[in-house]
């Protein structure tokens, strides 16, 4: 078995890979993916866990229905960038899903997902973080002989969901973590984001013609 594990971020995705290095042959990849490289390669399966490189159909058309992303969002909620964080301040359902990859953002057919609740009044945003990188490892651990199998099958995505790109965060990513950083509680988070979304909407307000 050769796995080729793609990620931006190892210290997120490591536990995963470490695990994966245990079953068979892996590689692992950090930049973005061509046709000729994953020819090359050869693998019999490709895992995607916080990987920022947008794959093109002509990378995913060498092996259909092998290429899996792991994403830290219920999907279709939330796709894209820092979805955790929106989950909380558009109050969609968190959760972690596993999918097959598509041309598009986080839209492929969902493979296994699972929904995950959190006490807002006592969690810390970078406690979520770490509670949905946990669940959706062992979401993969313990659907793994079926992911790679082939066993269980993508069924498409419900609804019309949400998409976030990086800077709607970044805009207000100081304003939000302040001085707590990502041990910000979550009820402060939203808080302040209230706030910011007041003030833009003042100042959005269009001037009064009569004054």
């Amino acid at each position: 078995m050769k796995t080729l594990f793609l990620t931006s971020n190892d210290a997120v995705s490591s536990p995963l890979s470490n695990w994966l290095a245990k079953r068979g042959e892996l590689i692992e990849w950090h930049e973005k993916l061509d046709k000729k490289t994953i020819i090359d390669m050869h693998p019999d399966i490709v895992i995607s866990y916080s990987y920022l490189h947008i794959l093109k159909a002509e990378v995913l058309d060498t092996l259909p229905d092998r290429f899996i992303n792991l994403h830290i969002s219920f999907l279709p909620y939330n796709r894209g960038f820092n979805p955790n964080i929106w989950s909380f301040l558009k109050n969609t359902p968190k959760g972690v899903s596993i999918h097959l990859m598509d041309p598009g953002i986080d839209t492929g057919n969902i493979l296994v997902q699972k929904e995950v609740t959190f006490d807002e009044s006592s969690e810390t945003i970078g406690h979520s973080y770490r509670v949905l990188h946990k669940e959706i490892e062992t979401l993969f651990y313990d659907n793994w002989d079926g992911l790679y199998d082939g066993i269980i099958k993508g069924i498409p995505q419900v609804g019309e969901g949400s998409f976030h790109y990086a800077r709607e965060f970044a805009r207000i990513k100081d304003q939000l973590l302040g001085e707590e950083g990502w041990e910000v509680p979550i009820s402060t988070l939203k808080k302040r984001y209230e706030h910011v979304i007041a003030i833009n909407s003042s100042e959005n307000q269009p001037a009064n013609m009569g004054a």
